[in-house]
């Protein structure tokens, strides 16, 4: 059976209550020799606290809870492992759940996160505007990641999408492509707005006209499905640029299946930079959202508004990098 506080106290001759003191800092002074005694007396029980109870009584129960749209897509799956280790390295467990963009789903998490106690919430959600009401009126802080919508009531983390995409598309035009298409994703989706934007940006700033993007599914199956209808088309596009790493995949083995080359025939740039882009064949050139900087910047932002209990909405953009592999034509050097 497991050591409780007065066990130890029983070991090292003091009170329970002493026991507190020393293990949660106070609010009186004991004594060196008692102290050691203690801390001893902990070691050799190997005695943990009841940390439940102890938020119970502190009104915190130093958990957070992160929602996002799907845990298949390797740029959510890296990000949320990079929240995990944000959280753990504070002292905070991570709850997690996914959505399937279903809005449904989201509101029931979001009431599931309440019931539980949580102590903030970091959300992609499924809509362009969520309805938080609930979290926020329970005194939840809330974080809004990746999808989050300009002049939101709520503070936000994102990355400043329209740069980064303008600077991929300029890549592509740097090789001599002239006719980059793209693979978009749903049209209700603010960073797959702002990376349309920055494609058709590019292209503008080079003299060229853009044509509608093709709009599909953003997975593996989206990009493959689209790719295929491109390649069907009359006017074969010379590169592609697509708006998440997952429709890249697909989209490049549409290519080879076509019999057409990348970069050869058709050269692919893609935004995310997720580690799966590392080992296609050929490496990947995309947008770097640096999930580990997404990560820390939202995690001090959501345990800043905790502990102060200031909910007023701060608004970080953060600049990506492009991170070069070949498909886009270029020769690097593999690490």
């Amino acid at each position: 059976m497991a050591a409780t506080r007065a066990d130890v106290a029983r070991a090292a001759g003091v009170s329970p209550a002493l026991v507190s003191y020393v293990l949660n800092g106070g609010p009186r002074p004991v004594s060196a020799a008692a102290r050691e005694r203690i801390l001893q007396a902990v070691e050799e029980l190997k005695y943990r606290p009841n940390k439940i109870a102890q938020s119970l009584r502190g009104s915190r129960t130093h958990s957070i809870a992160m929602l996002m749209p799907d845990h298949l897509n390797p740029h959510f799956a890296e990000l949320a492992q990079a929240v995990e280790n944000e959280s753990f390295a504070n002292d905070y467990m991570l709850m997690i759940g996914t959505t399937d963009n279903d809005l449904t789903r989201e509101l029931s998490y979001l009431h599931s996160f309440m019931d539980r106690q949580v102590d903030g919430l970091l959300l992609i959600s499924a809509t362009a505007h969520p309805d938080v009401t609930s979290i926020t009126e329970a005194g939840i802080p809330v974080v809004l990641l990746d999808r989050a919508p300009p002049g939101s009531l709520f503070s936000t983390v994102v990355i400043d999408n329209r740069q980064g995409a303008f600077a991929a598309v300029q890549h592509l035009l740097g090789h001599g492509r002239k006719s980059p298409v793209c693979i978009s994703g749903p049209p209700d989706i603010e960073a797959i707005i702002q990376r349309e934007a920055g494609w058709s940006d590019a292209l503008t700033a080079s003299g060229h006209s853009a044509p509608l993007p093709w709009r599909t599914s953003l997975s593996r199956q989206g990009g493959y499905a689209a790719m295929r209808a491109i390649l069907a088309a009359d006017v074969q596009p010379d590169s592609l640029f697509t708006v998440s790493d997952v429709q890249a995949f697909g989209a490049i083995r549409a290519c080879v299946e076509a019999g057409q080359a990348v970069p050869r025939d058709i050269s692919v740039v893609a935004f995310d930079g997720t580690e799966a882009g590392l080992f296609t064949q050929p490496r990947l050139t995309s947008v770097d959202q640096a999930v580990r900087s997404i990560a820390r910047t939202a995690i001090d932002t959501l345990l800043g508004q905790i502990r102060d209990q200031d909910t007023s909405p701060v608004h970080h953009v953060l600049r990506p990098e492009l991170r070069l592999g070949e498909s886009c034509g270029c020769q690097t050097q593999r690490q």
